[in-house]
């Protein structure tokens, strides 16, 4: 395999993971968190997004989590924001992130049911934020999500996610992630798109964000991996889903994916030890199993025959 030397990697657990666990994890026990997982050699993680509060009544304490964390310098911090109204919530706590995510759905069922509009108006809003996030002297990004299938529509055509990149690339995106949010995806699949789509975008930073649903989230990371995929998202303790629909389990856990790469060659500069601390800490802080290989097994340990 022709791998690249070194990888980077998002942890978007205090986000995209917070945000589906049934009770809101306290704002203490969050900062603290992100303040472990940004001492482990991570350099980019995701802390909350700017949404309202009475839709994602985890992520209601943002602004809080914002000022209470501290992050070391070199450490990428990104906000996620929905909408316009998102956008100017976030805008007075600037100082205290570096990135901005806006996102949409590749097929309009999920759109819908997810943000209650359609593709068209949100792609909208999408070029009207970029601009805006990137006057503010932060870098934009967005996402988008089924980019590998719906549970609604079942296929998602990729020309129809290469279009939607190219506009958001068009718009200012310097970086775009393709999620597969409900683990649809497979890695000959996957494979093919991310060859194509870095063949078509090569101006972007393309980033790949797997689910593990269906058991093939380090499958197809390491497709991505293979086609040339040199950006990640994954999640700590394999925390996560999609709240619509039901059953759609989390991201790929980042210490599962950090120690398939070191054990293939592939740096990353993670501290897979102290990321696991952390992830042993959110369980604490759950209560509950989660479903990281290594929280389990631990790592490979390696002796002389």
């Amino acid at each position: 395999m022709d791998l690249p030397d070194r990888v980077r990697v998002r942890e978007v657990g205090p986000r995209d993971g917070f945000q589906n666990e049934p009770e809101a994890i306290p704002t203490p026990d969050k900062i603290r968190l992100i303040d472990a997982l940004a001492r482990t050699g991570l350099r980019r993680v995701e802390v909350g997004s700017f949404v309202r509060a009475d839709v994602i009544p985890q992520l209601a304490d943002g602004a809080e989590v914002l000022a209470g964390i501290s992050i070391p310098d070199g450490v990428d911090v990104a906000v996620l924001v929905p909408n316009q109204r998102g956008w100017e919530a976030a805008l007075p706590h600037k100082e205290r992130f570096d990135e901005v995510i806006v996102f949409l759905s590749a097929s309009e069922t999920h759109n819908q049911k997810n943000i209650n509009r359609p593709i068209a108006d949100s792609l909208k809003t999408v070029e009207a934020l970029l601009p805006q996030i990137a006057e503010a002297g932060l870098r934009p990004l967005a996402s988008i999500a089924t980019s590998f299938g719906c549970p609604y529509e079942g296929h998602v055509d990729p020309e129809r996610v290469i279009e939607l990149a190219r506009a958001m690339a068009a718009a200012g995106a310097r970086e775009i992630s393709f999620g597969d949010t409900t683990g649809m995806a497979n890695p000959r699949q996957v494979r093919a798109f991310y060859e194509r789509a870095l063949d078509e975008l090569p101006d972007v930073e393309l980033t790949a964000h797997f689910h593990n649903t269906r058991g093939q989230g380090l499958a197809n990371a390491l497709a991505a991996l293979e086609a040339g995929v040199t950006s990640f998202e994954s999640s700590f303790g394999e925390l996560g889903g999609c709240p619509v629909p039901p059953g759609s389990t989390g991201n790929i856990a980042t210490e599962d994916l950090i120690s398939m790469l070191h054990e293939m060659g592939v740096d990353t500069g993670v501290d897979l030890a102290a990321l696991l601390e952390a992830s042993r800490d959110v369980q604490r802080v759950l209560g509950r199993p989660l479903g990281s290989h290594l929280l389990t097994a631990g790592p490979v340990q390696w002796h002389d025959a």
